[in-house]
């Protein structure tokens, strides 16, 4: 099994876990998967590609990393998972006070 750690932020898609295993290889397979349990939270970490059945690339500012690595230095989403790997979806986060300096 692979654990998915689920920022705060998606935990509503995940019935407010902070974890969710699942069975994968790669880490598309896995979020595949965690999309299948939770089909709410795809349409937040999957960027729309005209197949809805599946998905190839994530939204611009979701970043994963596996066992510590960003997946983006690695093979993108047909990254290897070890079984009892884990998978940290991290959003990217933005904002400021839109333009004011201190």
């Amino acid at each position: 099994m692979i654990k998915i750690l689920i920022p705060y932020a998606l935990r509503s898609f995940t019935e407010r876990n902070a974890e969710v295993e699942v069975e994968g290889k790669t880490a598309g397979e896995a979020l595949n998967a965690l999309a299948g349990i939770y089909p709410d939270i795809k349409n937040h970490i999957f960027a729309d590609n005209g197949q809805p059945s599946t998905a190839s690339h994530l939204r611009d500012f979701i970043n994963l990393f596996i066992d510590g690595k960003n997946i983006n230095t690695l093979q993108g989403l047909d990254t290897p998972v070890a079984d009892n790997g884990e998978i940290m979806i991290i959003p990217a986060i933005a904002g400021g006070m839109n333009g004011v300096r201190t």
